[in-house]
């Protein structure tokens, strides 16, 4: 405490010496020590700062030190890209680049990226460099979720565009897939499903009106097909089939997709109890969106 008592002396004599008008105060011990005691605690929080950020620094150093090179690599460039600092479409360094900053062969570099490529983090564009990938959507695939859950649940902001719901005859491929009679009248509904105003999914749904006969009148911009369907008919067995395909051009143009452009189709069927309730084929841009499983032995 004395010598911060001293310093705090030896500034206020500056002080005076600077501010002729206070020149002639005089301090009183108390003020002294309080203004001290102040000053104190200050210098000890910042250093006790200092020492646990230099602490923080030289454990992630010595971590690092004791990694394999790639490894430093990987987590070089996932921290930048975790930080916001590289966005998705931002083009990485070079290898050749990367082989400088870290003084490693150009196979160490090649091998960390590679790991990244197939974590989903980057992607390689021939000719053109490796850039941070697009975050894809992800949807399980032994599971049906709303998908304005799902986009919620990520973050994202839903929201949808009611194409067509209609009743309809069935013909033969629809009677097939839906299990009724040909020329049954079915209902049927097509919407595109947006996240942050990007389209996701095209969903175009076949039901069965036996058994969700006021699904034509819902108001589909406010609850999906999938949330009504759910609540009304319980699911009890799912069927699914999944494939890439290069869509038709009305597609490309719902999905925003160029010409060649695959995306993944779900065709899915839904039962509740014993009874078929609907089908569905569901498309989504290859580029944003992918399916996950998992299965416990």
């Amino acid at each position: 405490m004395g010598k911060v008592q001293a310093i705090l002396c030896f500034y206020l004599q500056i002080a005076q010496s600077i501010d002729p008008i206070n020149k002639n105060i005089k301090y009183s011990s108390s003020v002294i020590s309080n203004l001290a005691l102040s000053l104190a605690i200050t210098v000890w929080v910042s250093e006790y700062l200092y020492i646990q950020l230099y602490f923080a620094f030289y454990n992630q150093v010595v971590t690092m030190s004791k990694s394999p090179r790639y490894i430093q690599i990987k987590t070089y460039i996932s921290d930048k890209i975790s930080a916001h600092e590289w966005v998705p479409g931002h083009k990485i360094p070079t290898e050749l680049e990367l082989t400088e900053t870290f003084n490693v062969s150009r196979m160490t570099v090649n091998k960390a990226i590679r790991d990244l490529v197939s974590d989903g983090l980057l992607e390689r564009t021939p000719r053109l460099g490796t850039f941070v990938c697009q975050k894809k959507a992800e949807s399980p695939l032994t599971d049906i979720r709303n998908i304005a859950d799902e986009i919620s649940q990520r973050g994202g902001e839903y929201s949808n565009k009611v194409l067509s719901q209609r009743s309809i005859v069935a013909d033969d491929e629809i009677a097939m897939r839906l299990g009724v009679m040909l020329g049954t009248q079915i209902y049927f509904s097509e919407i595109i499903h947006f996240e942050d105003n990007k389209p996701l999914q095209l969903e175009i749904r076949w039901v069965n009106p036996e058994y969700a006969p006021a699904y034509i009148q819902q108001d589909f911009s406010q609850a999906t097909p999938n949330e009504y369907l759910s609540q009304n008919c319980p699911l009890s067995t799912i069927e699914h089939t999944v494939e890439a395909i290069i869509p038709d051009a009305k597609t490309q143009r719902y999905l925003n997709l160029s010409a060649n452009e695959p995306c993944l189709l779900l065709n899915r069927r839904t039962w509740s109890k014993q009874n078929l309730i609907s089908a569905a084929l569901l498309y989504h841009p290859g580029h944003r969106y992918k399916l996950s499983s998992r299965t416990h032995l």
